[in-house]
């Protein structure tokens, strides 16, 4: 008998659409079947963008729409996954669905983490049974209600000996430490790609720095550098996580260092941040070597400032240990229905900070 079929769907922080994967898994194992990414519409991506940068929290009752066209955008990813792979909704036990954050804020008085794309709604237009709202439990449970990641990098990628870290590059980074006992431990570091893109998006317009051969040409300025090195959240000790809501370009203005340089020299000193950010705060750990995925695998030079900062660790694709690194998150959900599915609670003390093990995610039927 054939191992049951899961869905996974993510869209990150960089907000460029929906990565959907189908997955079988043997024991802890994925074998991917099909896997896509399908894109926002311009509208989408736009509405998207104004509530993210608004500044501060939105109402949930203000969101109902957007809720269900990302649901129904969700929803067309699963149905054109499936196409793709040949395979009918009947065949697939379950979707994990992330959703798309539009806000979160773990700390203060009230925290949250608010995704859109309603299970529900993905659930009665597929026809499949559809685990979302993962974050939630965690953070009433005292967490962080991020990263969920490390989970299934523990179940994937724990090493022999030694310790490894696995490095996710979305719009913001997040690590995953993992000892040879399997203890686990992780926390978000800072920006990846949120910052890089929101430049050069803005003073290019293009979507991203294709390989970061525009950064490459630029020169690094020591005192923006500098200045953004200074912000808090670099320096507070884990658990912690963050978002768009805070490193994005209202964030970079605030020091006012930018002005008079060249455009391309900001990029570049951006990436160095990322990169420093990132190797500070692995580093520590002393591991043996680095696992890498995400969409920043595809910026060659990151990946270069990263490892010139890591001091002779090795830095790897996750590929070379059997999973591709564009779909890592969308497995990561997957993974996390079937745990939901089977009544399995997940301890995330040592990441996010929760008081208890707790059931990750709700269930929603057709």
């Amino acid at each position: 008998m054939k191992a049951p079929l899961y869905i996974g769907m993510i869209s990150g922080t960089s907000r460029d659409g929906v990565d959907a994967a189908l997955v079988r898994f043997h024991a802890d194992t994925p074998d991917i079947l099909a896997a896509l990414c399908l894109p926002y519409p311009p509208r989408l991506a736009s509405e998207l963008s104004s509530r993210v940068f608004a500044g501060r929290r939105p109402e949930r009752n203000a969101l109902t729409e957007l809720d269900r066209q990302l649901a129904d955008h969700f929803s067309e990813a699963v149905d054109r996954l499936l196409e793709k792979a040949g395979v009918s909704s009947n065949e697939v036990t379950a979707i994990g669905s992330h959703g798309q954050t539009v806000w979160h804020e773990p700390g203060g008085p009230t925290p949250v983490s608010i995704q859109l794309g309603d299970p529900e709604r993905i659930a009665s237009k597929t026809g499949v049974i559809t685990a979302g709202d993962f974050r939630r439990a965690d953070i009433e449970a005292g967490g962080q209600g991020a990263p969920l990641a490390p989970l299934l990098h523990r179940a994937l990628f724990r090493p022999t000996t030694g310790t490894r870290v696995v490095l996710n590059l979305g719009g913001i980074a997040n690590i995953s430490i993992i000892d040879e006992s399997g203890a686990i431990s992780g926390f978000d570091t800072g920006p990846a790609n949120c910052l890089l893109d929101a430049w050069i998006q803005t003073v290019r317009t293009e979507q991203y720095d294709s390989g970061g051969e525009w950064a490459a040409q630029g020169k690094v300025d020591d005192d923006l550098l500098k200045a953004l090195l200074s912000d808090e959240y670099f320096l507070r000790p884990a658990p912690k996580s963050t978002g768009i809501e805070y490193f994005n370009l209202s964030w970079l203005e605030q020091t006012d260092s930018t002005v008079g340089l060249a455009a391309r020299d900001v990029q570049s000193t951006l990436t160095e941040l990322s990169a420093v950010t990132i190797a500070n705060a692995i580093l520590p750990f002393e591991p043996t070597d680095v696992l890498v995925c995400g969409g920043g695998v595809h910026n060659g030079w990151l990946l270069a400032r990263i490892s010139a900062h890591l001091q002779g660790i090795p830095l790897n694709s996750t590929a070379a240990s059997g999973l591709d690194p564009d779909w890592v998150e969308a497995v990561l959900f997957a993974w996390l229905a079937r745990e939901r599915l089977a009544g399995r609670k997940l301890d995330t003390h040592s990441i996010t900070g929760a008081r208890q093990a707790v059931l990750l995610g709700d269930i929603a039927h057709p």
